[in-house]
């Protein structure tokens, strides 16, 4: 198949492999911070939440969803799946992909933080780099390592011009 406007197709199928579905990753997480917030409260003063807090939690909330949202759309536009159980159909490289290869997960990550922030969980914020370590090398590195099987130079191009994240 030839060149399409949101990037090049091929044919073929396969997956990435990735330990685990990030959309159900964050959430466990989420829980996971919150049980032990009961389980194990920290011996430390959570500051009250305020105007700062709100702020904080907000920008962090809104900026993820829209960095989710124009990643989702980007790939609804090529026609592409989004679940990484599903083979990729497009190399993506147009919208947010061009400053971002990850603008989901980056997505992700800032309205977890956001949560986190919110809801004045430890917790939540403690598990954020047992989370980045298993996005990173558990989804990422598997997805890269698949990407570049199947879209080649086309893919390694890409690389040398966008981020992985920002």
């Amino acid at each position: 198949m030839g060149p399409d406007p949101v990037g090049e197709q091929v044919n073929g199928s396969g997956t990435a492999g990735a330990i685990g579905r990030p959309i159900l990753l964050f959430p466990v997480a989420v829980l996971v911070g919150l049980a032990l917030d009961r389980l194990l409260p920290s011996p430390f003063a959570v500051p009250g939440i305020d105007l700062v807090h709100w702020v904080i939690a907000g920008s962090l909330i809104l900026i993820g969803l829209a960095l989710f949202a124009a990643g989702v759309r980007n790939f609804s536009r090529a026609a592409t799946p989004l679940p990484t159980n599903q083979p990729a159909r497009v190399l993506v490289t147009t919208g947010i992909y061009r400053w971002t290869r990850n603008p989901i997960y980056l997505g992700f990550f800032l309205t977890y933080g956001g949560i986190g922030v919110l809801a004045r969980s430890p917790w939540i914020l403690i598990l954020t780099l047992p989370l980045i370590v298993t996005i990173r090398y558990g989804v990422v590195a598997r997805e890269e390592a698949y990407l570049e099987r199947r879209f080649g130079d086309t893919y390694r191009d890409y690389q040398a011009r966008v981020r992985r994240w920002l």
